[in-house]
């Protein structure tokens, strides 16, 4: 069987494992991913984890600046491309480049389509406390998520999974995916249109929208603690200051007469804190220039005890 020549287009971590198994599948001709960016306390310039992972592979990279000038779909059409594949790249691919490759451009979407069109997928799902989602393997068109589906794999989500755990999960499922569907490309059944029901909106989070209120269910704020992690990371605030908070459970604590925002206890597991309906107990925190700790550690050192107040 004749090997598909393919480019790949992807950016960040979670595109990875699937830009492997492109490689493994098919006759890989060049990787596009976005420029490298200022990271870190310097602010010096890295580049994004495909790149990485091209450069140990000896594959031809491209980081085009501009999408529409047409010079990547020259570039492209240069190729004689079968296949293009794009997982997580970060850009609307324009016409020209989609009308390149003659199977057209297949993408790895991470949500059980149409739920959660957009840019953060994965962090929506958990802060909507969704009990499942799914892998989509995609044939793109002009819209945002939009396109027929070659074939969704479903999987629970975990009561604690936090997103950034969710996306290691993903990121492995989608390229296993992707790998069985390059096995036997193009000889597959057609894409099938996405239902006209169901669609919600995945807008790129904002670091604001990290910011708790504890006058919330118990439940709700566990899953915002948990869909925040890794970033931007939920936070409160104490005695003024900016505090991270990770690993929250529901508490068996009584919540009593507490406002919400009120710590109820601290023990080994964690700081209790009243919520609207119940306790939450919070694992681990951040303090402003500090590392992750203990929470139980941080109330130790600033004591912190029942009767104390979170936030604004």
């Amino acid at each position: 069987m004749t090997r598909l020549r393919a480019a790949f287009m992807g950016s960040p971590d979670f595109a990875v494992p699937s830009l492997h198994a492109v490689h493994r599948r098919c006759d890989l001709q060049l990787v596009v991913c976005q420029p490298d960016r200022p990271a870190g306390r310097g602010r010096k310039l890295s580049p994004p984890a495909v790149k990485q992972a091209a450069l140990e592979l000896g594959l031809p990279i491209d980081q085009p600046t501009k999408m529409k000038d047409g010079r990547l779909a020259a570039r492209l059409g240069e190729l004689r491309l079968d296949l293009v594949v794009v997982v997580a790249f970060g850009r609307i691919l324009p016409p020209d480049v989609l009308a390149v490759p003659r199977h057209g451009c297949i993408n790895v979407h991470a949500s059980a389509l149409p739920r959660w069109r957009g840019a953060a997928p994965i962090q929506r799902a958990v802060l909507a406390g969704d009990e499942r989602t799914a892998v989509a393997l995609m044939q793109m068109d002009e819209g945002l998520d939009t396109g027929p589906v070659y074939r969704m794999v479903h999987t629970p989500i975990g009561a604690l999974e936090t997103s950034g755990e969710l996306f290691e999960r993903l990121a492995q499922l989608g390229a296993e995916a992707l790998d069985d569907l390059l096995a036997v490309f193009p000889e597959v059944p057609p894409p099938q249109p996405q239902p006209r029901e169901g669609m919600t909106h995945a807008a790129m989070l904002r670091k604001e929208e990290g910011r708790v209120s504890w006058e919330r269910s118990a439940r709700s704020l566990v899953d915002h603690v948990r869909g925040m992690d890794p970033w931007p990371a939920a936070f409160t605030e104490h005695e003024g200051q900016p505090l991270k908070l990770f690993r929250a459970r529901p508490s068996a604590l009584p919540r009593g007469e507490h406002l919400p925002g009120t710590v109820v206890g601290v023990d080994d597991e964690g700081v209790h804190v009243a919520a609207l309906d119940g306790v939450v107990c919070i694992a681990e925190v951040q303090p402003a220039g500090k590392r992750r700790m203990p929470a139980s550690a941080w109330a130790a050192g600033r004591q912190v005890r029942a009767g104390t107040r979170l936030g604004d």
